[in-house]
C-alpha cells in the first residue's frame, strides 16, 4: 500500500490548494486531517488521526485538560476541531466520499464534572477537570449515520449516564457494522490457539438512516 504511487502522492499536501489547506487550518492535526481525507481519496481503508498540540502548560497536553480546562477549550482547543471537522466533512460530502467513509471523533474517556483538580493547588493555574470514566461523548457522521441526532443523555452535570448507555463494545460493534463485518467474521486464534472473538460483547449503536 505505501509503495503504490497514489498512495505516495496522497502524503503530498503540496497538491492541495491553499485555500483549502487553510480551510482546515495550519497546525499539524488540521493538516493531518486534510491528509487523512487524501488518504480515503487514495483507496486506504482505516485511517487515524491524533491530536497534536503545544503543550501550553506543565498541567496540560492536547484535551487533557487537568489545568485551565475553559481557556484551553475556549482560546484554540474547540475553535480547532469544529475548523478542521467541518472542513473534513464538508470536503468529503463535496467529493461524494462521506456516505461511504464513517468519520468518528473521540477520545478515551471523559473529563470530571468537577473543575477542581487537585493537583492545581498551590500553582498559579486555574483548576482543571481530572480523568472520568462514567460519561464521555463520540461523535459519528457519514458512513450511512443518519444526521442530526442525539443518542443518549447524562445527569445535568455530565456525570453519568440516564438514558441509553452506550459502553466500548457498542462502539466497537457500530464500527464493524458500518464497514460491513458481521461477529462471525471476527474470530481469531489466540496465541494458546483458541478461538475468540473480537468483539465478545456490544451490540450496534441504532444510529443508521
Amino acid at each position: 500500500m505505501l509503495t503504490s504511487k497514489r498512495v505516495k502522492e496522497a502524503f503530498d499536501l503540496e497538491r492541495e490548494p491553499e485555500s483549502l489547506r487553510n480551510r482546515y487550518g495550519n497546525t499539524v492535526t488540521a493538516q493531518g486531517t486534510l491528509m487523512a481525507r487524501r488518504l480515503v481519496e487514495a483507496g486506504v481503508p482505516f485511517v487515524t488521526v491524533h491530536w497534536r498540540t503545544p503543550q501550553k502548560s506543565p498541567l496540560v497536553s492536547t484535551w487533557d485538560t487537568h489545568a485551565d480546562n475553559f481557556f484551553h477549550l475556549r482560546t484554540h482547543l474547540l475553535p480547532e476541531l469544529d475548523k478542521m471537522l467541518s472542513a473534513l466533512l464538508e470536503d468529503l460530502d463535496q467529493r461524494g466520499l462521506l456516505e461511504s467513509t464513517l468519520v468518528l471523533a473521540m477520545g478515551e474517556m471523559g473529563r470530571s464534572p468537577k473543575w477542581a483538580d487537585p493537583r492545581v493547588r498551590g500553582t498559579k493555574y486555574q483548576p482543571g477537570r481530572d480523568h472520568w470514566i462514567n460519561s464521555m461523548f463520540a461523535l459519528f457522521a457519514g458512513g450511512g449515520i443518519r444526521g442530526g441526532q442525539v443518542y443518549g443523555a447524562t445527569d445535568k452535570v455530565a456525570g453519568y449516564p440516564i438514558t441509553k448507555p452506550v459502553w466500548p463494545g457498542d462502539i466497537a460493534a457500530t464500527i464493524y457494522h458500518a464497514l460491513g463485518i458481521r461477529r462471525d467474521e471476527l474470530l481469531i486464534n489466540d496465541r494458546e490457539g483458541r478461538r475468540v472473538n473480537l468483539l465478545e460483547e456490544g451490540e450496534p449503536i441504532p444510529l443508521f438512516s
